[in-house]
């Protein structure tokens, strides 16, 4: 199990450089760019990630959300929360890798600390946004 969630980091780790890479050959840094759909222009610019502490009101939008994690803690029934804050119940964001997902990723124990950027839909659960991650391609290592 140690051999496939050291090639997964590897993997994501490799995606990411080369993102990074084509992203600066074209005058874009993927790193600090997500994909409001609603905010683009018709120009084709994309709007930048916003701090977890303002995805509040992008609910509803396909977008990115960035942050420190705090934390990476797994209930008992087998979801992975991503936490941004000590205290989850007071958190103004959330996000969450269900059970059913969780074999794509790995040990994600190495995300706690990190700046990371997560993309994906922003969704309104129990008064709070939050992200779904279903996929590794999701999840970014911000600047």
């Amino acid at each position: 199990m140690k051999r496939k969630q050291i090639l997964v980091a590897g993997i994501l780790l490799a995606v990411f450089c080369l993102g990074v890479l084509a992203g600066r050959r074209v005058g874009h840094s993927p790193s600090t760019t997500s994909t409001f759909a609603s905010r683009a222009s018709s120009r084709g610019e994309v709007a930048r990630c916003v701090d977890f502490h303002d995805a509040g009101p992008h609910a509803g939008e396909k977008g990115c959300v960035s942050g420190r994690v705090v934390k990476v803690f797994t209930s008992r029934a087998g979801n992975t929360f991503l936490d941004f804050c000590e205290d989850y119940r007071v958190c103004p964001f959330t996000s969450v890798i269900f059970s059913s997902d969780k074999q794509k990723f790995g040990d994600l124990q190495y995300l706690a600390g990190r700046q990371i950027e997560i993309r994906g839909a922003i969704t309104v659960y129990q008064g709070k946004p939050e992200i779904v991650i279903h996929d590794p391609e999701q999840i970014r290592m911000a600047p």
